[in-house]
């Protein structure tokens, strides 16, 4: 990747809601809120379970497929890009993705070879630093891609 990718992350703000309040506070050495409790936390209710704002995994960078990584680098760019849908917002109607205004997310195709259409595979980004989402079944589920591995 080149270094238009490295600058468009540095330009992007440190990442916020749930899951970036239990990091920072660890982190500090604080305690983490109580909203930021996971399913394997020993103390969690059923009731808390389904309240839980925050539904994906994490996906390391090295593990993406190369297709994304040229989608990256789109987006580093600025395009252009293969589809008209390209940069346009992401509305999170599944809600899976941490709640955020309108227009704080945005879609882009990762190619899949072989297909006649743009396929099922996309990185959706937030406004903050590093907050890429990658999905490989059409935004049934979200991997965050883990830029240190």
């Amino acid at each position: 990747m080149g270094m238009n990718y490295l600058s468009r992350t540095a330009r992007r703000t440190l990442r916020t809601g749930a899951l970036g309040a239990l990091v920072a506070g660890l982190l500090i050495g604080g305690q983490a809120p109580a909203t930021a409790a996971t399913p394997t936390s020993p103390a969690l209710t059923p009731t808390a379970t389904a309240e839980l704002p925050l539904a994906y995994g994490d996906i390391c960078h090295s593990d993406l497929p190369a297709q994304a990584y040229d989608t990256l680098d789109l987006i580093a760019q600025g395009g252009p890009y293969p589809h008209p849908q390209d940069g346009g917002t992401f509305y999170n109607r599944e809600g899976l993705l941490p709640s955020q205004p309108t227009g704080y997310y945005h879609e882009y195709t990762v190619e899949t070879p072989g297909s006649d259409d743009r396929g099922a595979r996309r990185i959706v980004t937030g406004d903050s630093y590093e907050e890429d989402y990658y999905t490989s079944d059409h935004y049934a589920s979200f991997d965050l891609i883990d830029y240190a591995c």
